[in-house]
């Protein structure tokens, strides 16, 4: 083998491993969100059996989320309302009409959006204001006495309740 060949594997064998060490952030990023089926899942969101009877509880939860190659968690708030020991309705934070963020209002007894004044029932139906549909209610299971969740955003200011990314 003459010194030419040689030098030429040699710089070959040396940079291979750098190159790849190098594009695996750019190649995981192109290739990833179509390789990578995300598939929605259940979040624990903690015990089911600390909540009140029919009232409403803001609960929050980290999820973990992915953009490209950066993984990190979300924190994200709902309200839950235990109606027994194995069953509980779990609502989006996000206000229908435009998504503000309501609060409950325990002397009130109505949830109440400080934006433009949607009013809501502990039911989640629609008492008074512009929302143009009642509360969004997300997918929720209880296993072992804990309540788990699962994260969806829905379109805003429509009448129908449409899950959007």
């Amino acid at each position: 083998m003459s010194r030419r060949r040689f030098l030429k594997c040699l710089v070959g064998v040396l940079s291979a491993p750098l190159a790849a060490f190098l594009g695996w952030p750019m190649l995981s990023s192109l290739i990833g969100p179509l390789y990578r089926l995300d598939k929605p899942r259940f979040v624990k969101v903690g015990s089911l059996d600390a909540l009140p009877l029919g009232m409403p509880v803001s609960m929050n939860f980290e999820m973990p989320t992915t953009d490209a190659y950066i993984h990190s968690n979300a924190t994200h708030s709902v309200w839950v309302i235990k109606h027994s020991a194995a069953g509980a309705t779990v609502f989006s934070p996000v206000c229908p009409h435009l998504g503000c963020h309501y609060d409950w209002y325990p002397d009130a007894r109505n949830f109440i959006c400080p934006c433009h004044g949607s009013v809501f029932s502990v039911d989640g139906k629609v008492v008074a204001g512009p929302s143009p549909r009642p509360l969004d209610t997300l997918p929720s299971k209880i296993e072992n006495g804990d309540l788990y969740v699962m994260w969806e955003l829905f379109e805003v200011g429509v009448r129908g309740k449409r899950a959007i990314g």
